[in-house]
């Protein structure tokens, strides 16, 4: 709420882009209300704005509620930047410190940054955690359908654990044609500490943890992941802030070797892809999104923390709805589609629904991918913080299959 209210004043009374407005060629009355409650009942307008910076710096403070770390506070940086081309797309760079009352610390460096009039292409993903998170086992078969056990309670199967985790990954991608591009990354996963706090190996009780890296060859309090990947990228998206037309398609594939201990060698592919359709052209913020995710483990072994997971993606947003990390396997696949709607004329307000599905495997009890999916719906709220780059504050609310979940959040899901 406090996040919601700063953000409603520095629109209102600090945004210059609000600033003008008149009627369009055909006479239609101007977009600009006397009164909020006129916001509702304009239709059609155009907007003449004022010239606009290329560059939005928005800071935030974090206080929200999300189901992998409870209630958290904190603040969040983000910077929104183009260069001076007017063929320049817009790129962002985020740092966000988090503290939650799961005693957990949140570091996290975000970049998708386009330089040289969008032909060099960085994406970065750094992560410092002090963490705790329960596992679950793998596969999605751990979760029941309403059917089969209506009183069934996620934390019947959490298995605590802490653990700190370091990630360093960063690629650069160079353009070969037109929106295309080819490059390679450094990827570091580094897990140390890991307090498995249900296992009691004197008493007999073991954990989906610790059966896996003793059934693997991993040392189950710290192990390490480094690799190498390729990268193959395209993006013709219009506005990678808050995208109303295009695609963007990313294949990963990475390569990790055995240079420690307790290392064992794997190749993992990742791939995403996203698809945004106008809906009206007459109203640019009516679109239906669409965003795909899949990993997968082609060679070898990953220690269990690093096998894929729901919502450890590059900003954490996938399988709202459940709990991050909830749903873990040998591969995974995802998908959300979204519809997003303007509820104001001026774009102060406007709105999503949303569903995702979410299947994972598990190879150790045959649980292929597709063989169990688990879906959710949602419904959500946009509050737009500067014009020029489409920055939106997003709140979330999603059910899943016993499980639901309120977001927070600065940009769009995907």
């Amino acid at each position: 709420m406090i996040k919601y209210l700063i953000a409603f004043f520095i629109v209102l009374f600090g945004n210059q882009t609000f600033v003008q407005a008149q009627s369009n060629v055909d006479g239609n009355n101007p977009c600009l209300p006397k009164t909020v409650f006129e916001l509702f009942k304009k239709k059609d307008s155009i907007l003449i704005v004022k010239p606009v910076k290329n560059n939005f710096l928005l800071v935030i403070p974090i206080i929200g509620v999300n189901p992998a770390t409870g209630f958290s506070y904190g603040a969040t940086a983000q910077y929104t930047f183009k260069g001076k081309e007017l063929t320049d797309k817009y790129s962002s760079a985020n740092l966000g410190v988090t503290l939650t009352t799961q005693k957990q610390l949140l570091i996290n460096v975000k970049n998708n940054i386009l330089l040289k009039n969008n032909r060099i292409y960085l994406r970065g993903d750094y992560r410092l955690y002090i963490f705790t998170q329960p596992n679950y086992g793998l596969g999605t078969n751990i979760i029941p359908t309403n059917r089969e056990n209506p009183d069934f309670s996620i934390e019947s199967i959490e298995e605590p654990m802490d653990y700190n985790y370091f990630k360093f990954h960063q690629s650069a991608s160079w353009e070969i044609r037109n929106n295309f591009y080819v490059g390679g990354g450094v990827e570091i996963d580094w897990y140390s500490t890991i307090n498995d706090k249900n296992l009691d190996i004197q008493n007999g009780i073991f954990t989906h943890h610790y059966n896996y890296s003793k059934q693997n060859g991993f040392n189950e309090n710290e192990y390490f992941v480094n690799g190498l990947s390729v990268n193959f990228i395209y993006d013709s998206r219009d506005n990678q802030i808050n995208t109303r037309k295009g695609w963007f398609a990313n294949i990963n594939y990475r390569f990790n070797g055995d240079l420690f201990n307790d290392q064992r060698a794997s190749n993992v592919l990742n791939t995403e892809v996203r698809y945004f359709l106008p809906m009206d052209p007459r109203r640019e913020q009516f679109v239906l999104g669409f965003w795909a995710l899949g990993q997968f483990v082609t060679k070898g072994v990953v220690p269990y923390l690093n096998l894929p997971a729901i919502g450890w993606d590059q900003r954490s947003r996938s399988g709202e709805g459940y709990t991050q990390g909830l749903f873990r396997g040998n591969n995974l696949a995802y998908m959300q589609a979204e519809l997003r709607f303007p509820i104001t004329c001026n774009q102060l307000l406007s709105g999503t629904v949303f569903t995702n599905f979410i299947t994972t495997s598990n190879n150790d009890d045959h649980v292929h991918l597709f063989q169990y999916v688990q879906p959710a719906v949602g419904v959500g709220l946009r509050l737009l913080i500067d014009k020029a780059t489409r920055t939106n504050l997003v709140f979330d609310y999603a059910v899943g299959n016993h499980s639901k979940g309120f977001y927070l959040n600065a940009g769009e899901t995907f």
